[in-house]
């Protein structure tokens, strides 16, 4: 059903048709960070979790993210919206529920997006440092990249694919090869595998820094109204994007495993938690000076790209509320190539205010503004995907959907893993954030800040603005619905449109 008094005007339009499966795989793959994964994610969940068991941690929560995924595709078919997880619980669990995920969203997005700024401050302060000499303030570097990512993405979003396709080419190719040599010259050790290992440790704490690798992973669908044919493109670029950072983190894990000793990871991994610099440590051994110090490099290029694609998720966050009014209408101007520019001053303006304030208080980024900002952002999107695979599975069953396996079973298991995490990430959080300062132990509270504030202004708005409550679905519907509803009987479908809210459809 078209809603002509609802269409996008010129002047708040997303860029249409601009990417393909491989564009909207790069640009979430470089939100994961592959390389900064390993380095810095994955080496913390063999020091801390479950040491040389960490390459079937990954390989765990990979079978959780695809099962998830199979749902999200499904979901996928039927939305095309720059609102991402929040279109996804409007569309199962309704309006009250949409707004409580939108604030998590923005949250979760907006504290990750400060986080990331502190981080590539740091790297690029002490790694430039080491490499040149050159001494600049963490801060500095900050805003040199904040800037940088900034006049970027305001090319478009095709030419920000492009960008963060080469960069995370470079960024995998490095880790192939030295995978590659561990392999040539130890060979891969199975007893990685062996269950004593694997279940050894602290498993849960390695689930959770294996989820956190996969991170960015479920932006997909906040590129479906940029994508060409986004029923096809954005099911294929999950499935693709989940597939290839299992496969990824686990063989390049299982590499860095082997090179130390399966039954040693742990203690090893420990040693240089602190420093963070096992992966250059075993490069400097198997890959030589030269390419450690390209591998360097590439870890700059990595968290920059990085920045660039979590800015570009975060800011189609803030477009798409701000589109349907939700947050100031201004914020939904986009430039004349699709570029969110408004929201796009807002999130960065967020992000270095917040890095700034910590550097006017003269504080160390890695102790303080990273695991408090990145700690919390991590959470928030982890609830985001549990919320998103329950609003699948709810919609899906209130539209008697007879494809038990795409719609029901693999989706509500993946739901069980996912609520699973969510659990280890609370219960750990003070491990996931890295620092147990008692305001960053704090920051789980949020989500109940979030419920609270996200319900208020369900009741407020449809109270006293009721045209701006009853346009949440008008906007949600704007694009169509894909030819997944063939699946769906005619007088299901007639109950749908009786019924926007899914199951929330009496609020």
């Amino acid at each position: 059903m078209s809603h002509p008094n609802r269409d996008t005007s010129p002047s708040d339009a997303l860029s249409r048709n601009s990417l393909g499966a491989p564009g909207v795989v790069f640009l979430v793959l470089a939100a994961v960070a592959p390389l900064t994964g390993i380095v810095v994610v994955a080496m913390l969940g063999v020091a801390f979790g479950n040491g040389g068991g960490m390459v079937c941690s990954f390989l765990a929560v990979t079978v959780v993210l695809l099962l998830f995924s199979v749902g999200y595709a499904q979901m996928s078919k039927q939305i095309v919206n720059a609102g991402g997880f929040y279109s996804f619980v409007l569309k199962g669990l309704g309006r009250p529920a949409a707004l409580v995920t939108g604030l998590i969203a923005m949250i979760g997005y907006n504290f990750f997006v400060a986080g990331a700024v502190g981080t590539i401050g740091f790297f690029f302060q002490s790694l430039v440092g080491e490499l040149t000499g050159i001494e600049l303030h963490w801060f500095v570097w900050a805003l040199a990249c904040v800037i940088g990512a900034f006049v970027l993405t305001r090319q478009g979003i095709d030419f920000s694919a492009r960008a963060l396709g080469i960069a995370l080419v470079l960024e995998v190719s490095i880790l192939v090869v030295f995978d590659i040599a561990v392999f040539v010259r130890n060979g891969f050790s199975f007893a990685a595998f062996d269950p004593s290992i694997a279940f050894g440790g602290s498993m849960g704490v390695g689930l959770l820094f294996a989820a956190t690798v996969f991170v960015g992973v479920e932006a997909t669908g906040l590129f479906s109204e940029e994508a060409r044919d986004p029923h096809r493109t954005i099911p294929r670029a999950t499935f693709a994007a989940v597939g290839f950072i299992g496969v990824f983190a686990a063989v390049t894990t299982w590499a860095i495993v082997s090179a130390v000793g399966a039954a040693n990871a742990g203690s090893v991994a420990l040693e240089h938690a602190a420093t963070g610099d096992l992966v250059f440590a075993l490069s400097q051994q198997y890959l030589g000076t030269a390419l450690t110090d390209v591998m360097m490099v590439l870890l700059l290029m990595s968290l920059f790209a990085a920045l660039m694609a979590l800015h570009n998720s975060a800011t189609r966050y803030i477009y798409s509320l701000s589109r349907a009014q939700i947050l100031p209408k201004a914020l939904s101007s986009t430039r004349r190539n699709g570029v969110p520019q408004r929201a796009s001053v807002a999130q960065f303006a967020f992000a270095v205010g917040v890095a700034g304030s910590f550097a006017v208080l003269g504080l160390d980024p890695l102790a303080t503004l990273v695991p408090s900002m990145t700690g919390f952002g991590t959470l928030g999107i982890l609830v985001l995907q549990a919320l998103a695979a329950l609003a699948v599975v709810v919609h899906f069953r209130r539209a008697h959907d007879h494809r038990l396996w795409r719609t029901f079973v693999a989706p509500l298991l993946g739901l069980i893993g996912l609520t699973v995490i969510v659990a280890l990430a609370i219960t750990n959080f003070t491990t996931l954030a890295g620092s147990d300062a008692p305001l960053v132990a704090l920051l789980p509270w949020l989500l109940m800040v979030a419920i609270a504030g996200g319900l208020g202004l369900a009741a407020f708005l449809r109270r006293h603005r009721p045209q701006i409550y009853n346009g949440l679905n008008t906007d949600l519907e704007r694009f169509g619905l894909g030819d997944d509803r063939t699946h769906v009987s005619g007088a299901v479908r007639q109950g749908d449109n009786a019924h926007p809210e899914g199951v929330a459809g009496a609020s």
